[in-house]
């Protein structure tokens, strides 16, 4: 077994069809939302970067910051093939200091559930605040669990590309909703063309946040952010979700103020 960090490859096929969607709402959410056009954008904890590319393609100024080299590496070697230019910035998310500022930052699919405490997720939010213009927007989504969340969650999915098909499972091993964490193991099975087989197994954890909890959270830094609108995983700009308990897959556009 082998870490899917170390395979930027399936990790970017699992998400690869999100993509397209995801970049449709964030244009639509620059033009209904920000003061003024957005044209440099950040995404803090790029991984594979298929969305930095995929901004990138359609002309946007963009930055990728990631912890991970190997998740930099390949983005670079991808930005190449397609003749595309972004910065890449190997870094932290918690302390990012950069010599302009950006006129939006984005972060989707529980990145931001990676940062373990609590101090360090407002750390976060405060640095992407001095990342973003006033009047910029910073759209950040993550999955919220809610208080009757069964803990043995395990979701399979299938995804394709170029000849090599990936099937994945996502299990929770454990839940702890006093130290609000879950371990989760992704485990992929990647068959390519050639028939030849790799088997990839990783195990991380997440923070735990109920709607409650994530309102809780924006509360304290809502001096420098205003929830100009919410939404989910459909990526629908048209349709918004209350902040309550049904919020599941919470899409937040945060104005910078």
């Amino acid at each position: 077994m082998e870490d899917w960090y170390d395979h930027p490859q399936y990790f970017d096929m699992v998400f690869r069809n999100e993509t397209a969607a995801e970049i449709a709402f964030f244009a639509a959410a620059f033009d209904r939302f920000a003061d003024g056009p957005v044209r440099s954008v950040l995404e803090p904890g790029c991984g594979s970067g298929r969305l930095v590319a995929a901004m990138a393609a359609r002309g946007y100024q963009v930055t990728g910051l990631d912890l991970s080299q190997s998740m930099l590496d390949y983005l670079d070697r991808r930005l190449r093939r397609r003749g595309l230019q972004a910065d890449l910035v190997l870094g932290d998310m918690t302390e990012m200091v950069f010599d302009r500022p950006f006129d939006a930052a984005f972060c989707t699919f529980n990145t931001f559930r990676h940062l373990i405490q609590e101090q360090d997720a407002i750390s976060h939010l405060k640095s992407v605040a001095e990342c973003v213009r006033p009047g910029g927007l910073y759209l950040l989504g993550f999955h919220l669990i809610p208080m009757d969340a069964d803990p043995e969650c395990i979701e399979r999915w299938q995804a394709s590309h170029g000849g090599t098909k990936v099937n994945v499972t996502l299990r929770v091993i454990d839940f702890d909703r006093r130290k609000r964490q879950e371990m989760l193991r992704v485990s992929i099975k990647a068959q390519k063309r050639s028939g030849k087989v790799d088997r990839i197994r990783s195990e991380f954890p997440l923070r735990i946040y109920t709607p409650a909890q994530a309102k809780q959270l924006l509360k304290k830094v809502d001096d420098l952010f205003e929830i100009r609108s919410i939404h989910d995983f459909d990526y629908d700009i048209d349709e918004t979700r209350d902040f309550d308990n049904d919020l599941t897959d919470a899409l937040f556009v945060l104005k910078r103020r």
